[in-house]
């Protein structure tokens, strides 16, 4: 798993580095992904992409993002019932969700409780991610 932070001046390398060829329409995505950060859904994505790449559908983001996906470039973020949300950060890290207003954020997991929970694997298990998601609301929303 990479653990790097990727920058849009990499999509292209990396995407290449992929087998993947780099795309005008995977670029702006990459791109505003890493500009908000703040783990928009496919239709969100598609909403603020086509005001850069107006002919744009909703299938081209979807088949963007699932590239992306597969380079390493972005991760999938699930909250139950919730619609899959996209994250550039490729570092180990957690998730946080206000269930109040529905924002999410990136929540740094110290390295020794990573380390913890990799021990913790049974042996003979291989482990392919480690995936930490938190909900809740700020004291301010209740």
């Amino acid at each position: 798993m990479k653990t790097e932070q990727t920058n849009a001046d990499d999509t292209g390398r990396t995407l290449a580095d992929s087998g993947v060829r780099s795309t005008p329409q995977r670029e702006v995505i990459f791109q505003v992904l890493l500009e908000e950060r703040d783990h928009p859904t496919a239709e969100e994505l598609f909403n603020r992409v086509k005001t850069r790449l107006p002919s744009i559908s909703l299938a081209t983001v979807y088949n963007c993002l699932e590239t992306l996906e597969q380079c390493g470039l972005v991760k999938p973020v699930n909250f139950e019932r919730e619609s899959t949300r996209f994250c550039p950060n490729r570092r180990e890290h957690a998730h946080l969700m206000d269930a109040a207003t529905g924002k999410v954020r990136d929540v740094e997991v110290p390295p020794d409780l990573l380390e913890r929970l990799k021990a913790a694997i049974p042996p003979g298990f291989k482990l392919d991610q480690i995936e930490i998601n938190f909900r809740g609301s700020s004291a301010a929303t209740r």
